[in-house]
Parts: structure tokens; sequence; C-alpha cells
């Protein structure tokens, strides 16, 4: 029974990744304000035409600079897809990326998904090892463009 629950952890957590939790009903309960990231911030002080005149020629997006992109909550992406990487709104185009979790710091592949960037990203099975978050957990995670 218990391999049977540990086989389909990920799974149920993966399908999880994308639901919205409900809204507390408790009396006095406290709501969590949305995490801003100085990408966000950095997004509504440009201009518009300064973000077109910054973009190479036929391309959708360029790679951010190396630095702080913000901070994210990262749920376990797909098992099976191995490699170092996290799929987050985060970042354009993919990009080598550094995450860092309580101290400790692993060197992964940024990939864009879909989403503004205080949405949640997924992280491999193998960078949520290397940086020592728990498997079933949510951790928040700096992301940083190398």
């Amino acid at each position: 029974m218990m391999t049977r629950f540990l086989i389909l952890s990920p799974l149920l957590l993966a399908a999880c990744a994308g639901m919205q939790a409900p809204e507390p009903t408790a009396p006095g309960a406290m709501e969590a304000a949305p995490v801003e990231t100085p990408l966000e911030t950095a997004a509504e002080e440009m201009p518009a035409d300064a973000a077109e005149d910054d973009a190479l020629p036929g391309s959708d997006a360029i790679a951010p600079a190396a630095g702080s992109l913000g901070r994210t909550v990262a749920s376990l992406g797909a098992p099976g897809e191995a490699g170092m990487w996290l799929k987050t709104p985060l970042v354009k185009a993919e990009t080598p990326g550094r995450i860092t979790y309580e101290g400790k710091t692993a060197d992964v592949t940024l990939i864009p998904i879909p989403g503004e960037p205080g949405a949640g990203s997924r992280i491999s099975l193998s960078a949520m090892q290397a940086i020592g978050a728990p498997l079933t957990g949510l951790p928040t995670l700096e992301v940083a463009a190398r």
C-alpha cells in the first residue's frame, strides 16, 4: 500500500500544481500577500517601446541578463524528465540559471512557461534533490540568471 502511495505521490502533486487553493473561511484567517518579484517591478516601469528596442531581429524574446529574477514557489515537475531544470514564467527564453533554497544552490536550465512572473514553477527531481527541498513540499526558491 505504501509503495503505491509513493509511486502516485509525484503524479498527484503534478496534477495539483495548476489548482488554485480555496479562500480561507476560518474567522481571523490571514490572507497571503502575492510575492512581488523584481522582474514585475521592472516590467511595469519599462515603456513598451523600450522593450521592443531591446529585442533581437527575428527573436520573440531575449535571454535575461545575469542576476536575480525573483522568487517563485515550485512544485515537483515530471519525475521522468531527466536533468537539472526549472520551468518558470520568470524567463522568456531558455537560459542558464541558479536556484537557491535555504542556503543551498544548484545550477539549472531555466525554461520558460506561460504565466505571470509571480505564478508558480515546476522543478526537476534532480534539482529538488540537489538543493535538499522536500519532494512533497512547495519550496520558495530564489532564481537568478547566470
